[in-house]
């Protein structure tokens, strides 16, 4: 397996001159499997402009393009670069798109393909050259061919959201994005009129539980993928509940789990290169967190597992 970074910004691009090392653009990951000739794309993000134009000079001269989209969930930032992806225009590109659907009056087609309709953009769905198939897809293990297996998990999101487990020829390559540790939700301070002890405890084990499940999941990757667009305190001051982790939560949670190497993800769009080169600094020395080999992903950065 083969990975490589087209966008790896949470929330909104944000180009310019601060984050030009890093890059703006959001989330968009390549998983080649050279040897088979398979390619899967995770996220249409805006990342997926500059893939799609790869794959026009790289792939289509070899023939016809194939590829598969797995959509972690659909907010407008994972899916905002799909009318930019230039292989959809092209007759003979066969695509299928996987993604979770959140609501069951609006179908995956309607909420990705409904981009491509002239109240939003100048080029409607029904004139794309591309053969393109819309699969809702659910938490579960899936074999997708060739020997490779894809497990999915629900992670913790406002909508429905899945990680994404990758697994060939030995190899794991796993996605947890976005998504936030899980925490009690009932109250715990016992001078609270609405405090419950049986309930507070209740609230703390289902945490701990759901918690360990996810680590379960990317447990033993080769490569992890991860949301981290927070700090702890920038969590814990107004960002709780919005669906993000924390490099605090991120960085010994992998370890635990036994991941080879962590990439930092979903980058805020207010953080400067330099100030995640602090970060970086700060947590991603070598052993802070054990043998995990931690450092941020940077759009271009190619992984070969």
């Amino acid at each position: 397996m083969r990975v490589k970074f087209w966008g790896v910004r949470g929330s909104i691009p944000c180009p310019g001159p601060n984050t030009v090392r890093y890059g703006g653009n959001t989330p968009c990951i390549e998983l080649r499997f050279d040897d088979i000739g398979r390619l899967i794309i995770i996220d249409a993000g805006s990342g997926i402009r500059e893939l799609g134009n790869f794959m026009m000079g790289h792939d289509l001269p070899r023939g016809p393009m194939k590829t598969e989209i797995f959509l972690s969930h659909t907010h407008w930032d994972h899916i905002m670069g799909f009318p930019f992806f230039t292989p959809i225009y092209i007759p003979g590109t066969k695509i299928k798109v996987y993604g979770p659907v959140s609501y069951e009056q609006d179908t995956l087609e309607k909420i990705v393909g409904g981009q491509l309709t002239y109240r939003y953009f100048p080029v409607r769905g029904a004139e794309l050259g591309a053969e393109i198939r819309y699969l809702p897809l659910k938490e579960g293990r899936f074999d997708l061919g060739d020997g490779i297996t894809l497990i999915t998990k629900y992670l913790n999101h406002p909508i429905l959201c899945l990680g994404f487990r990758f697994e060939y020829k030995g190899k794991v390559f796993c996605t947890a994005y976005d998504t936030e540790p899980f925490r009690n939700i009932f109250c715990t301070d016992p001078d609270d009129p609405s405090y419950d002890e049986a309930m507070a405890s209740e609230g703390e084990l289902v945490a701990r539980e759901q918690n360990s499940v996810v680590e379960q999941f990317f447990s033993g990757a080769d490569l992890l993928v991860h949301d981290c667009q927070y700090i702890e305190e920038e969590y814990n001051r107004d960002k709780a509940g919005w669906g993000h982790s924390t490099f605090e939560h991120v960085c010994p949670a992998a370890n635990r789990a036994g991941v080879k190497q962590l990439a930092l993800f979903h980058h805020d769009p207010m953080r400067t290169d330099d100030q995640l080169d602090e970060l970086a600094g700060i947590h991603c020395r070598p052993g802070k967190y054990g043998d995990s080999v931690i450092f941020p992903a940077r759009e271009g950065m190619e992984i070969e597992l």
